[in-house]
C-alpha cells in the first residue's frame, strides 16, 4: 500500500512516540517499523499483546540475516510482533553498531515496505544525518515527514535539513497552550518548501500512557486526539 517515513534532525523530538501514536490510530491496516540506524527501544518501551515483553532479538536484525539473497514483502511479517492493542511492529536494532553490517539493507527494505499489499508502513527513522544509507529507504517512501518543535534552534535545523532531503511535509510537536500559533509560525518559516505543515500535541502524560495503557484515558489524551486528526490528514494527502 504505502510507506510513510517519520524522522527529524538534530535535537529531534519524540519521533518514536509520534510514530507509535499515529500507528495506533491509523485508519487502515498498518505496520509500525523501527528503522533508526542508531538503535531503538520499542522492544523495551511497549508491552507485548499477551502482557509480557517483546523479544528484542526478533525484528530488523533477524530480517536482515535472512534477506541477503533478496527481500520480498511476504518475508517481513515473519519478523514482526504484536503489542497490546493488536498493532504489528517490526522491532529495530538495539544499538548503532549493528547497523554497520546492514548498510545494504535500507534500499531493499524500503522497496519491500512500499510493496506490502495489505498494509501501510509507518517507519520511525529517528534522527537523519549520521547514517546516510537511510536515504535509500527514504527514496522509496510515499511520504517523508519531518518532526520539529517550534523553537528557534529546532526550526533552524529543520530549514537546513529541508534543503538537502526529500521531505513532503512537517509535523510540529506543539505546546497545547499555543498549538495553532506554533504550527502557523513554522508554516510561515518553511514556506513552500513542503506540501504541508501539521501538528501533534506535546503531551508527556499521554506518551507515558502509550507505553502500556491502551484504554479510555489514553484515547482521551491530547496526544491521541491530535494523532487521530494528523493520521486523517496524512491519508488525505495520498
Amino acid at each position: 500500500m504505502g510507506l510513510i517515513v517519520l524522522a527529524a534532525d538534530k535535537g529531534a523530538p519524540g519521533v518514536t512516540t509520534a510514530a507509535t501514536a499515529l500507528a495506533a490510530v491509523w485508519p487502515r491496516p498498518v505496520l509500525l517499523a523501527e528503522c533508526d540506524p542508531a538503535g531503538g527501544d520499542l522492544a523495551y518501551r511497549l508491552p507485548a499483546a499477551d502482557g509480557g515483553v517483546l523479544n528484542p532479538g526478533k525484528g530488523l536484525l533477524t530480517l536482515g540475516a535472512t534477506a541477503r539473497r533478496g527481500l520480498e514483502p511476504a518475508q517481513i511479517h515473519q519478523h514482526t510482533q504484536k503489542i497490546v492493542g493488536g498493532l504489528d511492529v517490526l522491532a529495530g536494532l538495539t544499538h548503532a553498531e549493528q547497523a554497520t553490517g546492514l548498510t545494504w539493507l535500507w534500499g531493499p527494505l524500503g522497496r519491500a515496505f512500499a510493496a506490502i499489499p495489505d498494509a501501510d508502513v509507518i517507519a520511525d527513522c529517528g534522527r537523519l544525518g549520521a547514517h546516510p544509507q537511510i536515504g535509500d529507504l527514504l527514496a522509496e517512501a510515499e511520504q517523508v515527514v519531518l518532526l520539529t518543535r517550534a523553537t528557534l534552534d529546532h526550526v533552524a535545523h529543520l530549514r537546513e535539513r529541508l534543503q538537502v532531503s526529500k521531505a513532503h511535509g512537517v509535523v510540529v510537536i506543539a505546546d497545547p497552550r499555543a498549538y495553532r500559533a506554533s504550527i502557523d509560525d513554522v508554516r510561515r518559516i518553511v514556506g513552500p518548501s513542503v506540501q504541508f505543515v501539521y501538528g501533534l500535541a506535546h503531551d508527556p502524560k499521554g506518551a507515558e500512557l502509550l507505553r502500556g495503557q491502551w484504554g479510555g484515558r489514553l484515547d482521551r489524551s491530547l496526544l491521541i486526539r491530535t494523532a487521530r486528526d494528523l493520521a486523517a490528514r496524512l491519508v488525505s494527502h495520498r
